[in-house]
């Protein structure tokens, strides 16, 4: 195991029975020591890889509840994140911002473009609560890393982390078009290896965060990538650690 603390900056609760058990069991059994928890099941699978091929979208809402539920019993270890659905007015998120520690925007679920108006109030409200925003981006009109620079340029004092290492698992082009964003960080679930190595050097161990889209993917995979790549403990504490913290304005925890 990857020596040093670990925060997983991006994993999912399932809406399962147990499923909150069989979260911290896996934290447990991967040696971490906290995570961000966004809701998922929002969208079955099956329909979310058609969707991600052909288009389309769904407008149900996430569980934040469950989310918030689990989370609050766990002494800070689960962070909540906010799954907006666009589809609703910007003050529901806004009425529950307080209890929240961050923003998820997917127009892979929603089908609701970067570009669009009501993903702009909801970033809009995180600047208000100081929230960091996590993003999906897909090769689609309004829903790109391009589009996700853009939005990043409108709400400079927002922090955003592109999600699953930009679009599929190679996208060195994704490190290209962020490079020049500083408030743009990389998360590194779903990318190769070679990616998250360019990361360092494009980007810089400070704008990178370690995320394994649990129940999707499992931590100890994520894990093995960094362990290939043998870095310095002083990078691995940055990624693993200390900039998910800063995200979430506990620089000093």
């Amino acid at each position: 195991m990857t020596p040093g603390p670990v925060l997983d900056f991006h994993m999912r609760l399932a809406p399962r029975p147990g499923a909150a058990e069989r979260l911290l069991s896996t934290l447990d059994d991967c040696g971490l020591e906290r995570a961000v928890v966004c809701a998922g099941g929002t969208i079955d699978l099956d329909r979310l890889s058609r969707q991600l091929v052909e288009g389309g979208h769904v407008e149900t809402d996430a569980d934040n509840d469950a989310v918030l539920e689990t989370s609050s019993g766990t002494d800070g270890r689960l962070v909540p994140f906010f799954f907006a659905n666009p589809h609703r007015p910007a003050d529901v998120y806004r009425a529950r911002a307080a209890d929240f520690r961050g923003l998820e925007v997917s127009p892979a679920v929603h089908g609701v473009g970067l570009t669009d108006p009501r993903v702009a109030e909801l970033v809009g409200v995180a600047a208000e609560f100081g929230h960091p925003v996590y993003a999906v981006c897909l090769t689609r009109p309004g829903a790109g890393v391009a589009d996700l620079v853009e939005l990043a340029r409108r709400f400079p004092r927002v922090s955003f982390v592109l999600g699953h290492s930009g679009i599929g698992n190679i996208d060195f082009h994704a490190l290209t078009l962020i490079r020049d964003e500083a408030n743009i960080l990389l998360e590194t679930s779903g990318g190769y290896t070679c990616v998250a190595e360019a990361a360092l050097g494009r980007l810089g161990a400070g704008r990178v965060v370690f995320g394994s889209e649990y129940p999707l993917q499992h931590p100890s995979v994520e894990l093995a990538k960094f362990q290939a790549l043998r870095l310095p403990p002083e990078q691995w504490r940055q990624i693993a650690w200390d900039n998910a913290h800063r995200l979430l304005g506990e620089e000093k925890r």
